[in-house]
């Protein structure tokens, strides 16, 4: 994309004026009164002056909401080049998206985006060479964009489609059915349904709901999950109720019916560390769950059953995860037997397709599959094109062909189609992208941390790079719950990569990349680790001569907002932009609304001990902004529908930056309205708040991106 000389002199002027200005001028920021609020800790009383902010539904909050956004929106404006990345985005944005398809009753499904819609189209074949028909369009849904699909499950014989949609980002979901040969949209509508699946069982689902909140659905603490089963053509007050706990209000609850529909699976989770399992036998009338294997410690799934017993994916006595066999009449662990042990490779997945086990593993963050019989011998490696991801694998037990999807930060998500019998992959799908992926490179590396321990990081950029100790570089982190950041395309990345930028993805502990003990040792007392090792991620970039202090934008979202604003406050100096995404970062707070008290199994309370208090008290993003400090450039971005991180937790941590932080660089926030925690956001919206970053980057490390 050329622009003429004319139009680059006056941006490069305007670019000039702007970047002076930015540095000689401290920016003024909407007023935020602070109010005598306090808890007190086991002796130590902590004030809570922006108290006021978690309350949403206020006008005084809608109004303090709309100040800030005019101060960012009216900064962001001024960035001369903003329009010009937003375009490059639209540009490699818009290509042809696939999902890998799934077969249900010899009829292939698969999601299809033409390049720039919104959402992506649900669409169905009897060829899945040749172009579908619309089944579903979410685009349909709403006028204005805020209505998503969130979930979907087709009926075993294909007759229904149940799906959920999601409104303005909301957590909470409704699901509604349709007759797949008709397309007719029926009369089902269930409300009050979050963190559920849809699982079906033969002319209804069993899915999980709330009752209906009372007051705030932002705010209002999410207690007594329960499992219902709905018999489509009924209204939902018919549901029946098949289980819940009222003595236990902070537990969920997710169910999955075995594929042939005879089982019915029960995952009881408390705390974000592990799950108990359950199962009933839904051929015996009135039969009640039976337990397989105990809870929180561990984790396990069921993949299926077979000769009377089940295969379950397990952590119990193998921290990098094993498949088991586990007979119903005889549960205790003792008497479990391996199916395929534990081995030094983390087990991500395992499923059964074509009468082989097809199994996924990492390796240092990367992906390796193997098929191996349902005894647990081992047939073959699936040959992957290289270091990345393979993900959306999809294959029916009966069925000798599969798909399945590998991207990594150079590849775009292409889609294989994979012979079982005789172990092969061809393309099936491969995205045509505007942009020359051969420029550009990626390696891993691995870096001591403060206490020594090696920590994995994938680095690209551009071929030939000079290490000059200059470079641009985007820093991005999670390091918790046991979450795994594995390669992939990120469309997003393009015109930071196209412009001499380093995008470095470092495998932090709390993450599941090698297991629950690396999960481990960044939850709870050990959550520090987790600071140290994305701070050393940041040294070893500057010793490594890629950039140097200043040069470095630091990013995550939800506990990596947490991540970015635990090391901003811990070393300012470090970093040039701190990008903080619906952020955890009132660690004192977090549990008391809507399902932050499930997150306890990493974080731990500031009630359950004074020694839990003082941990979090001392790294808490909010308790650690310090009075007269200059921070790094920041955009906090956070959507007034999150209902996860309520937005609260950002709203308070700027208004404490702004009245404490010293200097000239912007501190802003940017609130999304209409959407929620990330899921489900259109198109649209994700590259106009994607231009947004990129521009605050650019434009506080003083560089103009251009684009040829």
């Amino acid at each position: 994309m050329k622009r003429n000389l004319l139009i680059a002199m006056s941006a490069l002027l305007a670019f000039t004026f702007g970047c002076n200005d930015k540095k000689q001028e401290k920016m003024e920021y909407p007023e935020t009164k602070k109010m005598d609020t306090s808890d007190v800790y086991f002796g130590t009383e902590v004030a809570d002056p922006y108290r006021w902010l978690e309350d949403d539904t206020t006008t005084a909050v809608g109004n303090w909401v709309k100040k800030q956004n005019e101060v960012t929106f009216s900064y962001l404006e001024k960035i001369p080049f903003r329009e010009d990345i937003q375009n490059r985005l639209k540009e490699v944005w818009n290509y042809p998206k696939y999902s890998a398809p799934s077969k249900k009753d010899s009829v292939y499904f698969y999601f299809k985006n033409d390049g720039l819609q919104n959402q992506s189209v649900l669409y169905m074949t009897e060829d899945p060479e040749k172009e579908g028909e619309v089944l579903l369009d979410p685009n349909t849904l709403s006028e204005d964009g805020t209505v998503a699909l969130s979930s979907m499950a087709l009926s075993d014989n294909g007759k229904y489609l149940a799906y959920g949609i999601s409104r303005g980002g909301s957590d909470w979901n409704e699901i509604f059915v349709m007759n797949v040969k008709t397309k007719e949209k029926l009369d089902d509508h269930l409300e009050w349904v979050k963190f559920s699946g849809i699982s079906w069982k033969d002319d209804g689902f069993y899915y999980s709901r709330y009752d209906e909140p009372k007051g705030s659905e932002l705010s209002a603490k999410n207690e007594f999950h329960k499992v219902y089963y709905h018999k489509v053509g009924t209204p939902q007050s018919e549901d029946k109720l098949v289980f819940w706990n009222p003595q236990k209000p902070n537990r969920n609850y997710g169910v999955g019916t075995t594929e042939d529909e005879r089982f019915l699976i029960m995952h009881e989770s408390a705390a974000s560390q592990g799950n108990a399992l359950f199962y009933k036998d839904l051929e015996k009338e009135n039969d009640k769950f039976q337990q397989l294997a105990e809870g929180f410690e561990y984790q396990h799934g069921v993949v299926d059953h077979i000769d009377g017993k089940f295969i379950v994916k397990t952590n119990y006595e193998a921290s990098r995860y094993r498949l088991v066999l586990i007979d119903p009449k005889n549960p205790d662990p003792e008497n479990w037997e391996d199916l395929i042990p534990e081995k030094e490779s983390v087990l991500q997945m395992a499923t059964i397709a074509g009468n082989k086990l097809i199994t996924e593993y990492m390796v240092d963050a990367n992906s390796k599959a193997y098929v191996y019989t349902l005894e647990g011998e081992l047939l073959h490696e699936i040959e992957l094109p290289g270091i990345g991801s393979m993900g959306s694998f999809r294959g029916d037990k009966e069925e000798n062909e599969a798909f399945y999807t590998f991207s990594s930060y150079t590849m775009p998500p292409t889609i294989f189609r994979y012979d079982i019998e005789n172990n092969k992959s061809e393309i099936f799908r491969k995205p045509e992208i505007k942009f020359n992926s051969d420029e550009y490179e990626t390696k891993q590396v691995f870096y001591a941390s403060k206490d020594g321990t090696k920590i994995p990081m994938f680095i690209t950029h551009k071929k030939g790079l000079e290490m000059n100790g200059e470079n641009p570089v985007y820093l991005y982190g999670y390091g918790g719950f046991n979450i795994s950041l594995t390669p992939g395309f990120r469309t997003t990345m393009i015109p930071f990569l196209e412009n001499g930028g380093v995008y470095a993805v470092a495998n932090l502990r709390g993450g599941g990349e090698y297991g629950k003990e690396w999960h481990d040792a960044g939850t709870k007392m050990n959550k520090q680790n987790v600071f140290d090792d994305f701070i050393a991620a940041a040294e070893y970039m500057i010793d490594k001569k890629y950039t140097k202090a200043g040069r470095i934008a630091i990013a995550g979202g939800s506990n990596g907002g947490l991540l970015v604003g635990a090391c901003m406050t811990q070393r300012p100096e470090l970093f040039g932009v701190a990008m903080p995404a619906v952020g955890v970062m009132d660690m004192l707070r977090y549990h008391k609304f809507t399902i932050g008290w499930h997150w306890a199994g990493d974080y731990g309370t500031s009630e359950e001990s004074k020694e839990m208090f003082e941990y979090l008290y001392n790294y808490s993003p909010i308790h650690n902004l310090e009075e007269g400090v200059e921070y790094p450039a920041t955009l906090v971005t956070t959507a007034d529908h999150d209902d996860r991180v309520v937005p609260a937790h950002s709203f308070k941590f700027i208004a404490t930056l702004q009245d404490k932080h010293e200097g000239n660089n912007p501190v802003l926030i940017r609130i999304e309205t209409s959407a929620g925690h990330g899921a489900g956001k259109p198109t649209e919206k994700i590259i106009e708040e994607t231009a947004d970053k990129l521009a605050f980057i650019f434009y506080n490390m003083d560089i103009e991106p251009t684009f040829e």
